[in-house]
C-alpha cells in the first residue's frame, strides 16, 4: 500500500460502514474511528484495520482520511482533530453533507497546516454506498482531486470535480431539493393511483417507462405499493439537509417551496415516530389525503 494512502475512516453510520468496507476492498483502508467504539472493533475485525480510540489515534497511522460524519460543527472539531496530529500533505475528504461555508472553514483550518481538503458529498443511498456506485460531488483544487483517486474510485461511479472548495456542498444542495420535489410528486402520484383503485404494480411500469422515470420511481415504488419504508435515506438526514439548503437560500434572500413544504410533511413524519424510516415513508402522509 502507498502509504500516503493509507486511509483513515472516521463516521461509521449507514453510509460510512459500507463506504469503509469497500476502502478495505481496494486494499487502502489502515483504520476506522466512531464514537460508539464499538462500531470501530467490529469493522477491525471483519477487515484487519485498527480500531481507532480516537482521532488522534487513527491520524498518526494514515496520509489520507474520508469522513462521514452528521453535522456541519462535527466536521470542523474532526477538522480541529486532524489538523493537529496529520502530517504536513496528508488527505482529507469529507464525504458528510453541510454546508458550502463549512466546507470552506474545513479547509481553511487545515490549510494552515499544508493538508489538503476536499468536500465530495455523495447521492445513491445505501444502496449505493454498499455497492460503490455513489455519485460523488467534489470541491476542491485539481491536485488534491486528482491525488484523491483511488479513494474516490473505491467510492463512488460518477465522480465529478465541480469547483474549488464548497462547490461540491452546493451541488449536493441542488441534489437534495431535486429529491425533496421527485419524493413530494411520485408518493403524491401514487397515492392518487392508490385512492383510484389501480394496481400500484402496474402503475409503477407503464408510468415510470415514460416521462415520470425516475431513479425514485424504479427503486422506492414496489416497496411503497408493499407498504414498506426500508432505509435508503432517513427522514432526519433529508431534514437536516434541507435546514442546510434554507440557510444558504436564505443567505441569497430565497425561499423554496418545495423544500419549506417538505420539511413541514418531515416533522409530521417525525412526530408520529417515523424519523428513522426512508424519505419514500411520504406516503404516509399523501395516501392520508384521500380518507374522508
Amino acid at each position: 500500500m502507498d502509504s500516503n494512502l493509507k486511509t483513515g475512516f472516521i463516521g461509521l453510520g449507514a453510509m460510512g460502514w459500507p463506504m469503509a468496507l469497500n476502502l478495505h476492498k481496494a486494499k487502502l483502508l489502515a483504520a476506522a474511528y466512531n464514537r460508539t467504539h464499538a462500531k470501530a472493533v467490529a469493522l477491525a475485525k471483519e477487515t484487519g484495520c485498527l480500531a481507532a480510540k480516537d482521532i488522534l489515534e487513527l491520524a498518526k497511522h494514515c496520509g489520507a482520511v474520508v469522513l462521514c460524519v452528521t453535522a456541519d460543527q462535527d466536521v470542523l472539531q474532526v477538522m480541529d482533530a486532524l489538523a493537529a496530529t496529520l502530517k504536513p500533505e496528508s488527505l482529507v475528504i469529507d464525504c458528510s453533507t453541510v454546508s458550502a461555508a463549512t466546507a470552506r472553514e474545513a479547509a481553511a483550518r487545515l490549510s494552515k497546516r499544508k493538508i489538503d481538503f476536499l468536500d465530495c458529498p455523495v447521492s445513491g443511498g445505501t444502496e449505493g454506498a454498499k455497492h460503490g456506485t455513489l455519485a460523488m460531488m467534489c470541491g476542491g483544487n485539481e491536485k488534491a482531486f486528482q491525488r484523491a483517486q483511488p479513494i474516490l474510485n473505491a467510492l463512488g461511479k460518477r465522480i465529478v470535480l465541480m469547483g474549488s472548495v464548497g462547490a461540491g456542498q452546493a451541488t449536493k444542495a441542488v441534489n437534495q431539493i431535486a429529491v425533496a420535489g421527485i419524493a413530494q410528486a411520485i408518493t403524491e402520484a401514487l397515492a392518487f393511483a392508490e385512492a383510484e383503485d389501480l394496481p400500484l404494480d402496474k402503475v409503477i411500469d407503464v408510468v415510470g417507462s415514460g416521462a415520470a422515470g425516475s431513479w425514485f420511481m424504479t427503486h422506492r415504488g414496489p416497496t411503497i405499493a408493499q407498504g414498506r419504508y426500508p432505509l435508503g435515506f432517513k427522514v432526519t438526514l433529508h431534514d437536516k439537509d434541507l435546514g442546510i439548503v434554507q440557510q444558504m437560500a436564505a443567505a441569497r434572500g430565497a425561499q423554496l417551496p418545495v423544500v419549506e413544504m417538505t420539511r413541514v410533511h418531515y416533522r409530521r413524519l417525525l412526530q408520529a415516530g417515523h424519523g428513522d424510516e426512508d424519505i419514500s415513508a411520504l406516503f404516509r402522509l399523501k395516501r392520508q389525503l384521500f380518507k374522508h
